[in-house]
């Protein structure tokens, strides 16, 4: 018997197999390519939201966790990963500079806001108010850490690749059991699959559609991220990361044309050089109603456990998360009472 299934190997998947993994427990992966918001993720992990320059949730405590994570898989899979990258705010306006003043006076915002308006020395961006730093930021290469823990697990046997079938699972008091595999827990990080569970559908998870663009603008030569109404992320040879797109209804992986017309409108009333489109891709992020990450123990199936709703901001949330889960379920570790599942028990019960 092993100690669990793993359902879903995005970035909460990975996650809680490396914390699996470094705590000797076996284990077992059933995935499928069927939710691809990790692999489509601009990757950015950056502790400020920029458009009211106020700090994420938790995110210096999941800052402090996620950089040695992120190195000890550099190594572990002997690929590059972790981009050290200035994030830089483009400013409006006068008023946007004064109200980035204020916040970087904030004891929780000093650390991270650069008090020096950075004035701007690219000619293919269209600037006049300059930038203000974010430090301590960069992008995690989500597509290839995707694919290389993928590799990893799968020469290691420890992968099942396989849509999950929910029917094929059975539960009693001490094991879970999938077609052959027996475990004594499961664990749910499928992502936005995770509207499919009989189990675990009652969460309020909305799920938010984002769209991103891969250019080619050789003239460009930025070497920081950009964020104005869209971010551009810059990659290897002359190629950036423009996104991203939040649409509520539209639950597929399919590309529009309404969003790329809507990134790329945004792209132009900053971005002055010539540049061609190379690649539009598309993903549900697995977002919750009220922000948090929906971490926990089933209601009444003690070995049902859940690892979702990191939204857009999983490259930092996901080894947090996942050590939380771990020490909760092995340890008797307190759960974070704002990610805590128990916040919707109620809902459970009424459903």
């Amino acid at each position: 018997m092993l100690d669990y299934i793993v359902v879903g190997l995005g970035l909460a998947g990975i996650s809680f197999c490396e914390t699996l993994e470094k705590n000797g427990k076996s284990f077992k992966v059933i995935s499928d390519e069927s939710q691809r918001a990790s692999q489509v993720a601009g990757g950015l992990y950056n502790p400020v939201i920029l458009k009211r320059f106020t700090m994420a949730w938790k995110t210096k405590q999941q800052l402090e966790l996620a950089k040695p994570f992120y190195q000890y898989l550099e190594e572990k899979l002997d690929v590059k990963l972790d981009y050290e990258l200035p994030v830089l705010r483009k400013f409006a306006s006068i008023e946007e500079q004064n109200l980035w003043f204020e916040a970087s006076d904030r004891s929780e915002l000093d650390y991270f806001l650069s008090t020096k308006i950075l004035p701007n020395n690219n000619p293919s961006i269209d600037a006049p108010h300059g930038f203000g730093e974010v430090k301590y930021t960069g992008r995690i290469d989500t597509g290839t850490l995707v694919r290389s823990y993928k590799n990893y697990l799968d020469k290691k046997g420890q992968l099942q690749a396989e849509p999950f079938d929910f029917d094929a699972l059975s539960i009693t008091e001490d094991q879970v059991a999938y077609k052959s595999i027996t475990a004594k827990r499961i664990v749910f990080a499928c992502g936005y699959g995770l509207k499919q569970s009989p189990y675990f559908g009652y969460l309020p998870m909305n799920g938010t559609k984002g769209e991103l663009l891969i250019i080619h603008a050789p003239d460009y030569k930025e070497e920081n991220v950009i964020k104005s109404s869209v971010f551009t992320i810059p990659m290897v040879d002359d190629r950036y990361l423009v996104g991203a797109t939040y649409k509520w209804k539209d639950k597929t992986n399919t590309p529009t044309e309404e969003s790329k017309n809507e990134l790329l409108g945004k792209l132009k009333t900053f971005l002055k050089c010539d540049f061609e489109v190379l690649d539009h891709v598309a993903g549900i992020r697995p977002t919750v109603v009220d922000r948090r990450p929906l971490v926990g123990r089933h209601p009444e199936h003690q070995n049902l456990y859940v690892l979702n709703g990191f939204g857009s901001r999983g490259v930092l949330i996901g080894p947090y998360a996942s050590k939380q889960l771990f020490d909760f379920i092995e340890n008797n570790g307190e759960l974070d009472p704002e990610m805590d599942i128990q916040r919707f028990t109620k809902k459970y019960y009424s459903d």
